[in-house]
């Protein structure tokens, strides 16, 4: 079946070393925490506040590896008061398995989901908490006016 998880991240300054060594956390985290190994992953799209433009998150990540992954990158839609300096992405899976999708906020971006509760802390176990500073919980609708 194929599924997916979303997470974001928001970013200490536009320079190209952030924005790529964000990116590439935030996807590292997503996988984690939902145990989802490189080759499952169908894509990744990422999604990038306008102020963030010194460079392209899917760039950071190549570095990383995923060389045989798609990756997609746009940016998001201009919204009045919308948290600055921030990376999405959605990662898209194939899995057989059927639990719930871990989204991970991270560094800040947790504001964009603050109907996520807190978990268990995730330390590199595989039981699918989450990891420090990140926001996660079952469900994957954003409140009102946010994008997540």
């Amino acid at each position: 079946m194929t599924r997916a998880v979303r997470g974001a991240i928001q970013v200490a300054d536009n320079s190209a070393p952030r924005i790529e060594q964000a990116a590439a956390r935030l996807v590292t985290e997503i996988l984690r925490a939902n145990r989802i190994a490189e080759n499952h992953i169908v894509s990744i799209m990422f999604s990038l506040t306008e102020d963030l433009t010194a460079a392209n998150p899917a760039t950071g990540l190549r570095r990383t590896g995923y060389a045989a992954t798609p990756l997609f990158c746009t940016q998001e839609a201009r919204i009045d008061g919308a948290l600055p300096r921030v990376i999405r992405a959605l990662v898209t899976f194939d899995s057989l398995e059927r639990r719930p999708s871990v989204p991970i906020y991270l560094d800040g971006a947790e504001a964009l989901r603050p109907d996520l509760g807190e978990g268990d802390t995730y330390e590199g176990n595989t039981s699918g908490g989450n990891q420090p500073g990140a926001s996660t919980a079952g469900g994957n609708q954003p409140p009102r006016g946010e994008a997540g």
